[in-house]
């Protein structure tokens, strides 16, 4: 299955950065790495759809069956960064397919917020958020090493296993439409 990682934070280093490596590394899928993928802050004007980076964000998630989208909770919601990279994206990118959704928080009571805004963005772009979600605390990272720690592992695992779940029953959907 193609799934496309989204690393949502803008920042070059970070707990959401550990995050997405890991998933990249562990389960072999796509990335795409907001820090470092460049662009634009999206206005709706046709001149942007010319853009390379515009242009390749969009392939990509056309060819995705599924998508694991990764961020840090900032002020109660998903990053700017995450939320304009969405916003390039229509209906057309994420329709049937799943959608595993990450918050990486500061501990407490963070993270939830940030996960039911990705859920209702992704409803708008008629992507089907899976029912088990995740929000990561720092005690979840091992900082020192830069990785998740074993219980980190593990509550990722529990994700992607439920999107796998969930890819192949729109596989089998997709059969049955054709």
């Amino acid at each position: 299955m193609n799934v496309l990682v989204i690393n949502g934070t803008p920042r070059k280093h970070g707990r959401t950065r550990i995050l997405a490596s890991h998933l990249v590394d562990t389960y072999n899928t796509n990335y795409i790495d907001l820090s470092s993928f460049p662009l634009p802050l999206y206005n709706g004007e046709k001149d942007q759809q010319n853009i390379r980076e515009v242009k390749q964000l969009k392939e990509m998630a056309l060819e995705a069956d599924g998508f694991i989208l990764c961020t840090p909770e900032y002020h109660s919601g998903m990053s700017g960064a995450l939320k304009n990279m969405l916003d390039f994206l229509g209906s057309d990118h994420f329709k049937n397919k799943p959608v595993a959704l990450i918050a990486v928080a500061g501990g407490g009571k963070g993270g939830i917020n940030a996960l039911n805004n990705m859920r209702t963005v992704v409803r708008g772009l008629y992507g089907n958020a899976i029912p088990r979600q995740l929000v990561l605390d720092p005690v979840h990272f091992d900082s020192e090493q830069q990785m998740l720690t074993r219980d980190g592992k593990e509550l990722v695992e529990n994700v992607v296993d439920e999107l796998n779940v969930y890819l192949e029953i729109a596989k089998r959907l997709m059969k049955v439409r054709s």
